[in-house]
């Protein structure tokens, strides 16, 4: 039987690890899109390439996609990333539609290799309350996807795979050991500081320390701050 073919948003980052593994796992050909959109964080990309080829990624796709030319965000304009702790609202490291930008180039690539799959990791418990990863938006992008695709129209949808949907941030951390993998490749800082070091302060760093630590599991990050 042919395996299907599913492919995976891989940013670099722990969630999109822990996704693109439940991919394999669900018995997928994969193959791994990232996007260069002139984050500030770019070692993340780094990260993206060793998890695809960890991961056998038969093809791994970094695609160039400026969003400094739009900016709005801390992460592609020169805004400072928040240190204070994760809040309430929406924070100003949230990229205008970037999951929605994402997951069209993806839908893109899919229709065109035949995949009915596209995972994506998403979270909705523990992350900065950013309005494209909540169960909603991936219900309707999947709707979007049927009437906006060739295939769909023909009777063939695609599926929005989102496995870490309902999950902690500790839940993520224990798929990371349950799957066999290397936490410490993953990269999740927003703002990284001098040596390779996760700043320990941002939204980002903070939900991926306290993962480790409510999940008991040693944490392989290196913190500029605790």
């Amino acid at each position: 039987m042919t395996q299907s073919i599913a492919i995976a948003l891989v940013s670099g980052g722990l969630d999109s690890m822990v996704s693109a593994a439940r991919a394999r796992e669900d018995g997928h050909r994969l193959l791994a899109l990232s996007i260069d959109y002139n984050q500030r964080h770019q070692v993340e990309l780094a990260a993206a390439r060793r998890i695809a080829t960890m991961l056998g990624a038969e093809r791994h796709v970094v695609l160039p996609l400026d969003l400094r030319a739009f900016g709005g965000s801390a992460l592609t304009a020169d805004i400072d990333v928040p240190k204070e702790g994760v809040g309430t609202d929406i924070p100003v490291t949230y990229v205008p539609a970037r999951n929605t930008i994402f997951l069209s180039l993806a839908l893109g690539w899919a229709e065109a290799v035949g995949a009915r799959d596209l995972y994506i990791g998403v979270n909705a418990l523990d992350y900065s309350g950013y309005p494209d990863c909540r169960p909603e938006f991936i219900a309707e992008f999947e709707k979007l996807a049927e009437v906006a695709t060739k295939a769909g129209v023909e009777g063939h949808p695609f599926r929005i795979q989102a496995p870490l949907q309902h999950m902690t941030k500790a839940d993520i951390v224990r798929e990371t050991v349950r799957l066999g993998l290397d936490a410490g490749m993953s990269w999740s800082c927003y703002d990284p500081a001098p040596g390779s070091l996760h700043c320990g302060r941002c939204d980002s760093c903070r939900l991926r320390a306290k993962g480790f630590e409510e999940a008991g599991v040693p944490d392989p990050t290196r913190y500029a701050a605790a």
